[in-house]
Formats: structure tokens, C-alpha cells, sequence
């Protein structure tokens, strides 16, 4: 199912969620200037597990002398790389449909923290599944995921204009959401520990990001009335 809209955001466009839009089409169009170099790009900048888990081993210096980053900070950088087209696309979707209602309850500085935080947090469940792979993780996913999480608790009452070829449907966002998670569960657990990035997706960072975000989404939020009052 594809989300078309949400009925909660009051605005689309609110400027931390457009700031890590663009910041993730920026990115993208470098990494597709870069031609054959892209590799290399994504190569050095994604989170590997198995480096992350190791890096208590390692002296903790932003650049070894390979020349490569050190690991605990691909997992930062890792969030805004993308495998393609259909990749990048479709998680900024997620984010442009979900992220504005949630930026609106957190506020801005909240909900920039938030993001990383979530990103963090699903980075996290996929180094603990799967703490001696070698496959790289790019993507914004995990930490879009902490934000689908933030929504289900903030806005239960929402609804989502969805489309599955030919339909076009309305789904209560609890629904929704609870439908992709499943989705999400069921892949990782079917991959297991040993296989936690089963068929290219990184299926434990998703649960990881979306339960963070349950977790924390009520944290960072304002309470209601102070949204209200802010409106005035």
C-alpha cells in the first residue's frame, strides 16, 4: 500500500522535514554525479555491522589511516545514503507524508533530534541482530521508521489516503500503521538473526526505528493544549 495523504498535517511542508528531504535528494544527485565513484562513495559512507560492533577495538579517530571513516559515525552518515531511484523516492514519500503532523506536536528542534535519535535506535537493532555482517546499510528508513512510530501514538485518530493498483482506499492511520509493521516483524523475523538484512532490506532497523519511535514520540511531543495555544 502506498500512502497518498495524511489528514493531520496542517502544513506539508514544515522545515526541518523539508530540510532532511532535500537533504537526502542532495545526496542522491551527488552520488549520481559521482558515475563509477559511486560505489566507493556508498562504500565508505554506509553503516557495516559487524565495523560498528567491532569499534571498541579500534582507536576512536574520525579518519584511520585508510582513510576511512570511523564506524560508530557511518551510522549517522549512512541515514542519507540511497541505493537508487525507487530507494530514495520511496522513503522520501513516507517522510514527506508522515513527518509534517509529527514535526507540528515535537517543534522543530525536537523533532531534528528525534530523527537522528530514531536513526540511531534502528542502527542499533540492526548491529544487535546482526553483529557480524559485513553487508553496508544505507538509507533513511530506520529513522523514517522511529517517525511512522511517533505518529501511531500521537495521532491514533488519523486516517491515510492509501493506494494498492487499482484501488485508492481511506485506512484509520492505526490501521496502517500496524499493517506495516506487521510487515516489517514478519520479514525480520523470517530473515533471523543471521540473515537480518534478507533481500537487501534491513528489516530489524525498521522495527528498531518504529518501536524508538512509539517509545519516545510522547517525549519529544508538546502536549496538545500548548499546540492549540501556539495556533493563536
Amino acid at each position: 500500500m502506498i500512502p497518498l495523504r495524511d489528514d493531520v498535517a496542517r502544513r506539508r511542508l514544515t522545515p526541518v522535514n523539508t530540510l532532511l528531504i532535500a537533504a537526502n535528494l542532495a545526496v542522491f544527485a551527488y552520488e549520481v554525479s559521482l558515475g563509477g565513484r559511486a560505489e566507493a562513495f556508498v562504500t565508505h559512507y554506509a553503516m557495516v555491522p559487524a565495523l560498528v560492533a567491532r569499534a571498541h577495538l579500534h582507536r576512536a579517530t574520525l579518519i584511520d589511516a585508510r582513510g576511512r571513516l570511523w564506524a560508530p559515525f557511518t551510522v549517522i552518515t549512512s541515514m542519507f545514503i540511497h541505493g537508487g531511484l525507487g530507494h530514495v523516492l520511496g522513503n522520501m514519500l513516507y517522510l514527506f507524508i508522515f513527518g509534517p503532523a509529527v514535526e507540528e506536536r515535537t517543534g522543530a528542534a525536537h523533532y531534528l533530534s528525534f530523527y537522528l535519535l530514531s536513526g540511531i535506535a534502528s542502527a542499533a537493532a540492526t548491529v544487535a541482530m546482526a553483529p557480524q555482517s559485513l553487508v553496508p546499510v544505507i538509507g533513511a528508513s530506520g529513522a523514517i521508521a522511529g517517525v511512522l512510530g511517533a505518529y501511531f501514538i500521537l495521532y491514533p485518530r488519523g486516517s491515510i489516503l492509501a493506494f494498492f493498483p487499482p484501488f485508492f482506499f481511506r485506512l484509520p492511520a492505526v490501521v496502517y500503521l500496524i499493517l506495516w509493521f506487521a510487515a516489517q516483524l514478519y520479514w525480520g523475523i523470517s530473515s533471523g538473526a543471521a540473515g537480518a538484512l534478507l533481500g537487501g532490506v534491513a528489516w530489524w532497523a525498521h522495527v528498531g526505528g518504529f518501536l524508538f519511535g512509539v517509545a519516545a514520540g510522547p517525549i519529544a511531543a508538546r502536549p496538545p493544549n500548548k499546540r492549540r495555544s501556539a495556533r493563536r
